[in-house]
């Protein structure tokens, strides 16, 4: 017996499309690839909102989860599965998992990726420092842009796709910096 055709992982402009589509206000910003939220600083000046990041992991029994945080989070993955739930600790998902689950690559991870996530295999964790109010910037899918929106609107969206999100404090390493 085959197996059903995979589905296509929206593209950003599907994406863009189903956000207005679903009454979300968004605002897009094209740059430069960027692969790391350093490559970022020379854009965010133009950029209002919260700046993010966003990790792709796993734990020993498999589980997945995508991770989204204030860009300045200093996340301390010794000890996030502690507060996550997850089963012993954290490693990175690889590049082929990543694409295989949120449909996007390395560079591109982003909370919006959840969208193509149809069997609702990844956990999404949202930093409670993201939850103030202010608005937040994400990825469409690719890191050649950045759509800042709404707090609540990116809750309501995690929501739709099936998504609701573990807000977290997430734990900061003793000694400051990232695990």
């Amino acid at each position: 017996m085959n197996a059903p055709p995979r589905i296509a992982p929206l593209t950003p402009d599907e994406l863009c499309a189903r956000l207005a589509a679903s009454g979300i206000a968004f605002h897009r910003t094209d740059h430069p690839a960027v692969f790391t939220v350093a490559e970022t600083a020379p854009h965010r000046e133009a950029m209002t909102g919260l700046q993010t990041k966003n990790l792709f992991l796993k734990d020993k029994k498999g589980r997945l989860f995508l991770v989204s945080a204030r860009s300045d989070a200093r996340i301390d993955l010794k000890r996030l599965h502690e507060t996550i739930g997850a089963s012993g600790r954290l490693s990175f998902g690889s590049a082929e998992l990543l694409l295989e689950k949120l449909g996007v690559t390395p560079g591109s991870v982003t909370a919006f990726a959840v969208v193509n996530d149809r069997e609702r295999a990844v956990t999404m964790v949202l930093d409670a420092a993201l939850t103030t109010g202010e608005e937040v910037n994400f990825h469409p899918l690719v890191n050649t842009a950045t759509l800042r929106l709404a707090r609540d609107d990116l809750i309501a969206f995690l929501r739709a796709t099936g998504h609701e999100p573990l807000i977290v404090d997430l734990p900061v390493p003793p000694d400051g910096q990232n695990g």
